[in-house]
């Protein structure tokens, strides 16, 4: 399926995004796997292991979720998305409940709206066990966006379709 298929990954430098990386490039030979990170150091660090001159279909993206304009410029002629940026810890998102809701809730409508304008095939969006019944403000905001994704469907007319998975 991933086969000469653009694919971007958002928060590709983090623990999940790691590891998918690795995972798609054992099991795929996609034409261009795109890393979308804010983190310019994890980015460099990514690249000692992933170089681009062993797999050349990898790009490293410079970006931030909550910038729609470089959402839009990262999706041009992405095929799939693997929606992963989020702030993640519980304390931090208790601490910081505004910045949650930028990254985690409004980065992953930039990422829906810009999928669905640039005709990407399908997104994949990584939620919580915690957004069942949430009981703190994280479980809240991951469940806010599953609501997003799956309200997406409805008005994406079919040609981006949107999915939730729930990891934890």
């Amino acid at each position: 399926m991933l086969n000469g298929k653009s694919v971007l990954i958002t928060g590709g430098t983090g623990s999940f995004g790691r590891s998918l990386v690795q995972q798609i490039l054992k099991k795929y030979s996609p034409k261009r796997l795109i890393i979308f990170s804010r983190d310019e150091y994890k980015q460099y660090r990514m690249q000692q292991t992933f170089s681009d001159a062993q797999y050349q279909c990898l790009r490293y993206f410079i970006g931030d979720v909550r910038d729609k304009n470089r959402v839009y410029r990262a999706l041009e002629g992405v095929d799939y998305v693997v929606h992963a940026a989020a702030l993640k810890h519980v304390p931090t998102a208790e601490y910081n409940p505004f910045e949650t809701i930028q990254t985690n809730i409004i980065g992953t409508q930039n990422v829906i709206e810009a999928a669905i304008d640039r005709q990407v095939k399908g997104v994949v969006v990584l939620s919580t066990d915690k957004s069942v019944n949430p009981i703190n403000f994280y479980g809240a905001t991951k469940l806010c966006v599953e609501k997003i994704a799956v309200a997406a469907n409805s008005y994406s007319g079919g040609k981006t379709k949107c999915s939730v998975v729930r990891y934890g």
